[in-house]
Parts: C-alpha cells; sequence; structure tokens
C-alpha cells in the first residue's frame, strides 16, 4: 500500500467546487470562540459539499489568519455568511422550508444514530458556543435537538470534532 500524492487525488477547484451540486444541508455556528473551530467546520463542510455555512453571534469571520490556519482555504470554496442574531436566522430558514436541528443534549432528544433524514428535505445543523453549547432560544426555536450518543465520562465534545461526526452522519446517510 502507498500513500497517495495530492496531486493523485482528483479534487475539485474552487470554481467545480462553486459548480457541483451540494449536499441540502446549511451550517449554523452560534457564536463560537474559537478561531480554530471555524476554520475546521470551514475545512470540514467543503469536504462534505456543504450548501453554506451561517456565522452567527460573536462568530467570527473570514478573513482571518486564524481561520485560514484550520480552513486551508476552504473559506474560498464553501459559500458563507454572517447574522447577527441566530434565533432570527433560524426563523428565516424555517420560512423557506428548511428543518432547524440543534446538536445538543436536552430533553426528548433524537441520538443522532437512530435519526433518518427525510428524502428530499433541506436540513440546517446548529452546533452552538463551546462552553454554554447552543442558546435555549434557539432550542427552542429548533424542530428538533440531535444528541451525538457519548458512553464515556466528558459530557460534550470540541465542536469541530461534533460537526465532522454530525456531517459524516447525514451525507452518508443522505447519499443511499
Amino acid at each position: 500500500m502507498r500513500k497517495l500524492k495530492n496531486s493523485e487525488l482528483g479534487r475539485k477547484t474552487v470554481e467545480e467546487f462553486k459548480q457541483t451540486n451540494k449536499t441540502p444541508i446549511i451550517v449554523v455556528l452560534d457564536n463560537i470562540r474559537s478561531l480554530n473551530n471555524v476554520g475546521s467546520v470551514f475545512r470540514t463542510s467543503d469536504a462534505f459539499l456543504i450548501e453554506k455555512i451561517y456565522l452567527c453571534g460573536i462568530t467570527a469571520t473570514p478573513p482571518n489568519k486564524e481561520i485560514h490556519k484550520t480552513a486551508l482555504g476552504a473559506t474560498e470554496s464553501v459559500d458563507w455568511e454572517y447574522v447577527e442574531n441566530t434565533v432570527d436566522l433560524v426563523e428565516k430558514l424555517q420560512a423557506e422550508s428548511v428543518k432547524v436541528l440543534s446538536i445538543e443534549q436536552a430533553e426528548n432528544s433524537t441520538m443522532l444514530d437512530t435519526f433518518t433524514p427525510e428524502t428530499n428535505q433541506k436540513y440546517a445543523v446548529v452546533f452552538g458556543n463551546e462552553v454554554k453549547g447552543v442558546q435555549q432560544a434557539v432550542v427552542s426555536a429548533s424542530d428538533m435537538c440531535i444528541e451525538i450518543p457519548q458512553l464515556g465520562t466528558k459530557h460534550s465534545l470540541n465542536i469541530s470534532v461534533s460537526c465532522g461526526v454530525v456531517l459524516w452522519d447525514l451525507f452518508t446517510k443522505m447519499k443511499k
């Protein structure tokens, strides 16, 4: 077995990415403090052809050298927009028939491994602040909460890890 060189991977150019049909998922970042986490979410979103990222509240926006360090250019490929108020954005997306899923530990949450996306449905997944999580007002406004099953002693995952887990899971389920 031999590792492939970058030139052998057949990756899309930024223009090809922009022209490609996207996975019907929107990522919403609700008050993310870490610029490295923001950059990581961009990179993961590029990998799974995510339609758009909304950066809300205190979440930093490109161009920014700390975001670029982990995004590695994905801020150029993935469409993004800044919106100050996350609840307003949730209501706007719902008015456009997008189902909003807060990724949070909450009463009556649905475990990610048992969640089945509806065919031809667009989803927005909301990831919250590294300490406080998704704002309660956003959780309350969401269509449902999805929880990542965790079996160890810790009660949370880093936002970039959570994003990778959730996007991979939804991407694979939607491709079937």
